[in-house]
This record gives structure tokens, C-alpha cells and sequence, in this order.
């Protein structure tokens, strides 16, 4: 048996993936009542998931070609990305955070999100409903970068390791590095903190001077969804 159907083999028995993780966290959301918290839930939920369908529509991509799974986290949620996709998680985290602009206006109550993404290993397994989930030290490392305190406003926090996926990303596929000049694309220099164990993180804040949303690198991958 070959060594690369071997691997093949040995990864699929695994059942794990190294992806970009994104985690979307609503702002002092236990905070609210019932009846708000609710209400923003199912606002967020709804902008997010026109937001996506519209992106897979005009890139003449399948869901599963993007994203890999969602994860609810009660206040948010884990959106986790297609492996073949590493890299495009901090643009489209770019996106979500856009929107967040919108749902500001709608709902006075609202404080914003916090966004984090890393790259990291996820595991598949099957839960108690048969539903497809997953687990892994890539999501409660993405978490971990949500304790960031220089954390500003209409940011998002990035892992080293998936803003280093980004410039590979951006390597493959240029036109998106250009996509981002024009957007005026900025970035911080990385900063260290020790996350509630003690460990050692390295993360920089990114954000878009001209806000808008970027479809995946397919057939229509340069185009920009603007508004």
C-alpha cells in the first residue's frame, strides 16, 4: 500500500481536520433578558445565514464546499471552515464583522460582537441527535483568544498561526491581496498574553478600513458584495 493512501487512511480513521475556526461572541449577551436575548440570537442568525447563501450563490459554490459545520455557543458561535478554504477564514471573519454595523442600527440594545479566528485541529463525531459535531483543542484555543484585552471596536482578533495561513492564502491567490489594498486592510504587530491557564498567545488585530464582504476563491472570486 502506498505511503500517500496510507496517510489518506490514517487521517480519515482520525477523523480530524486542521481548519480555520471562527468564533462570532455577542457582547454582554447574558446581560440581556430573555426576550432580547432571543431576539438578537434569531436577527444574527438570519443576517448571517442570508449573508453566507448570498456568497455561495454568486461563487457557484455548495455550503460544504465553505464551511464545514457550525457550533453554537449559547452567546455565538463556532463557524468552522472548509480545510481546502485555510487562510479565507480572516476575510470572511472581516465580513461577519461588517454586518455587525448593521445590527447595531436595528437594535439599540446591542453592543457588538467580538470575533476571534485561529487555525487549529478539530475532531468529527456523531452526537446524541445523530447530528454531525465536533471538538478539539482548535476550538477552545480560538476562545482563548476572545481574553485578548486590547481589544478594540470593529476588530477582529487573529491567531498567529491563522494570520500566517492568510499570507499563504494570499500567495495562492493574488488577486484577493489586491482586493484587500483596495479595501485598505490593516493590521497591528502581534501581541503577546497569557490566556486564563497561563499559556503563552500571540494574536494581532486586522480590520477593514472600507468594509465589505469577499467571496470565496471560486468561479466569481474576486467580486466584492458591498452594503
Amino acid at each position: 500500500m502506498g505511503k500517500k493512501l496510507k496517510d489518506c487512511m490514517l487521517r480519515r480513521d482520525k477523523n480530524y481536520w486542521t481548519s480555520d475556526i471562527i468564533l462570532i461572541d455577542i457582547i454582554n449577551f447574558s446581560k440581556l433578558d430573555a426576550q432580547n436575548q432571543l431576539q438578537i440570537i434569531t436577527f444574527v442568525t438570519k443576517s448571517y445565514t442570508n449573508m453566507i447563501n448570498k456568497m455561495l450563490k454568486d461563487s457557484n459554490m455548495s455550503l460544504k464546499n465553505l464551511i464545514l459545520g457550525y457550533i453554537s455557543t449559547g452567546d455565538g458561535f463556532y463557524c468552522i471552515l472548509n480545510p481546502k478554504l485555510k487562510g479565507y477564514g480572516v476575510i470572511l471573519g472581516l465580513g461577519f464583522n461588517h454586518l455587525s454595523e448593521h445590527i447595531a442600527k436595528k437594535f439599540l440594545y446591542f453592543q457588538g460582537l467580538r470575533i476571534a479566528i485561529h487555525t487549529g485541529k478539530i475532531y468529527e463525531f456523531t452526537d446524541i441527535l445523530g447530528h454531525k459535531n465536533y471538538i478539539g483543542d482548535g476550538l477552545n484555543d480560538c476562545s482563548r483568544y476572545l481574553e485578548f484585552k486590547n481589544y478594540r471596536t470593529n476588530t477582529v482578533v487573529v491567531s498567529e498561526d491563522a494570520y500566517n495561513n492568510l499570507r499563504g492564502f494570499l500567495k495562492r491567490y493574488p488577486n484577493f491581496n489586491r482586493l484587500l489594498i483596495d479595501m485598505e486592510f490593516k493590521y497591528t504587530a502581534p501581541y503577546q498574553f497569557k490566556d486564563k491557564h497561563s499559556k503563552e498567545k500571540e494574536a494581532r488585530l486586522v480590520w477593514l478600513r472600507k468594509a465589505g464582504i469577499i467571496n470565496p476563491p471560486h468561479t466569481n472570486f474576486n467580486s466584492i458584495l458591498k452594503g
